[in-house]
């Protein structure tokens, strides 16, 4: 399948992203998503079988959709698009025209990369800020999962509160185009302080 969206990362390299392959993709993708390090993702128990399934009914579906992201050409990490007004946060917060949702899950290794993760949830952001129809990225992580909490503050995101879902507690976040660009490009952000009124 070919890539939607590519972005360079200054230190490392390229990063991709392209339609995810229910069938073809499954087995790798279970092996992500039942790595102890993915137990946020909700599917530690999940069998082969089960996670084609699930991402089968997620290409099916007219307001979620996911992709498979690469670095330097190679399978590295997972991500999801979503419309909140339809899928995951109905009825649970204000929602906004231009609201897009995300989830994104990072490939278990053994060795991390230093700065890894933090480059793909910026790609991840870039590639969903690119549609202009895109105007906020709206998350609802785990209220105990710290580590992207801190991730999500570092490019840009704000806390709107936690919410009750069914199969967790959430911490909802929002980010505008405006909080990424100042997040992950001091120097726009710079330039848009000095525009005039």
């Amino acid at each position: 399948m070919s890539v939607v969206f590519a972005r360079a990362d200054d230190r490392l390299g390229e990063f991709a992203l392209r339609p995810l392959d229910p069938d073809a993709d499954a087995a790798l993708l279970h092996t992500w998503v039942t790595h102890r390090k993915a137990t946020f993702w909700l599917m530690q128990d999940a069998d082969l079988a089960g996670v084609t399934e699930e991402y089968r009914r997620i290409a099916g579906h007219p307001h979620h959709d996911a992709y498979l992201g690469l670095w330097r050409g190679s399978p590295a990490f997972l991500a999801e698009r979503y419309d909140p007004a339809h899928v995951e946060l109905v009825g649970r917060y204000d929602h906004q025209p231009g609201d897009v949702g995300m989830h994104f899950l990072c490939a278990p290794v053994d060795a991390p990369v230093h700065g890894f993760t933090r480059a793909v949830l910026t790609t991840v952001m870039a590639w969903l800020f690119a549609d202009p129809a895109t105007r906020r990225v709206v998350v609802e992580p785990d209220v105990r999962n710290t580590a992207v909490h801190a991730l999500n503050a570092a490019v840009g995101f704000s806390v709107v509160g936690p919410i009750v879902k069914s199969e967790k507690d959430a911490l909802l976040s929002v980010c505008t185009r405006a909080q990424f660009q100042a997040a992950t490009d001091p120097a726009a952000a710079t330039r848009t302080e000095g525009a005039p009124a």
